[in-house]
């Protein structure tokens, strides 16, 4: 094989122009040298004349013309069997460099909800911002629904969002990847009669008060479910803003409380966290993008260090 600087000075080695062998790409996949100037926004004319030079070129006929188009010789197959690998290497040469330059600066939203915003998002916002630092990252907290018209809107380029069993999210207008799937787990305090267990089933709680989250929050219907699926009607002692709120009543015993694993990131010293094994509701954990947009290049940067950061601490929430 000869290096490179042998290939330049060799007087002998044509070196064929780039759009000319795009233009007989074109030609030999259309059929027609009319068809391939509308899409290449040529007049015929013009890609007939680089045609011709193109064969000059070559030193024979690329091209049989006839009364309803034209055909490929079988140098001219040849030459765009060869074409076609090098204006597609071309062309993700320029993506590839466009993906470069488009990391060095720009800037992006991303939509979250509070437990992921207090657990693994952080994982992810400092992966990133070190590997990519001229990008103005900043991020959005809201309920579910804000989270989606801030999406479909374009006030976020992608969001994170959740979904349960019986309730999937789906909207043909909105792509969607599994980031990971976390387990439901039970709070108590230190000195509940439970707390010395790792794994509760719902029937142990059956008499418990719950505390759960005000303003009809989703884990109050998964309680509901979780409770009426062990034969029982949860009795509601507590109505929490927050889950750090949440935490400071359970752990002076004024009830029990069920959260997702994000919740308990941060978890208050005098609180036990209790697995309810198999039984455990487990909700997606879900990244969401629109489906009718080109992703710019800090979205697909996003998108990957989110799904690498996934992969190596989803299953701390299982």
């Amino acid at each position: 094989m000869k290096k490179g600087e042998d290939l330049l000075n060799d007087e002998n080695l044509e070196l064929f122009d780039i759009r000319r062998l795009a233009l007989l790409v074109e030609v030999v996949e259309q059929g027609s040298i009319t068809a391939a100037a509308d899409i290449m926004m040529y007049s015929p004319s013009a890609v007939s004349q680089q045609l011709r030079k193109l064969e000059q070129e070559v030193g024979q006929p690329l091209l049989n013309r006839r009364s309803r188009g034209v055909v490929p010789t079988e140098a001219g197959q040849v030459l765009a069997g060869h074409a076609r690998k090098i204006v597609g290497q071309m062309r993700a040469a320029r993506s590839d460099l466009g993906q470069i330059a488009g990391l060095k600066r720009g800037s992006l939203t991303v939509g979250t909800f509070p437990t992921l915003a207090g657990s693994f998002l952080p994982l992810v916002i400092r992966a990133f911002k070190k590997r990519y630092p001229a990008i103005g990252l900043s991020v959005r907290s809201a309920r579910f629904d804000e989270l989606v018209s801030d999406l479909e809107s374009g006030v976020t380029g992608l969001c994170l969002l959740w979904d349960y069993p019986w309730n999937r999210f789906n909207d043909e207008a909105i792509r969607i990847t599994e980031v990971f799937q976390e387990s439901t787990v039970i709070l108590v305090a230190k000195g509940h009669p439970l707390a010395d267990r790792d794994e509760v089933t719902m029937k142990d709680l059956r008499k418990e008060s719950w505390i759960v989250r005000a303003e009809a929050h989703p884990v109050v219907e998964v309680l509901q479910r979780s409770a009426h699926d062990a034969g029982f009607e949860p009795t509601i002692g507590f109505l929490a803003n927050d889950y750090q709120e949440a935490q400071a009543m359970v752990s002076v015993g004024m009830g029990v409380a069920m959260v997702p694993k994000t919740a308990v990131a941060l978890q208050h010293p005098d609180v036990r966290i209790l697995s309810l094994g198999a039984d455990a509701p487990l909700r997606r954990v879900l990244l969401a993008q629109r489906q009718d947009k080109v992703y710019a290049p800090a979205e697909v940067a996003f998108h990957s260090t989110l799904l690498e950061i996934a992969r190596e601490r989803g299953s701390d929430y299982l």
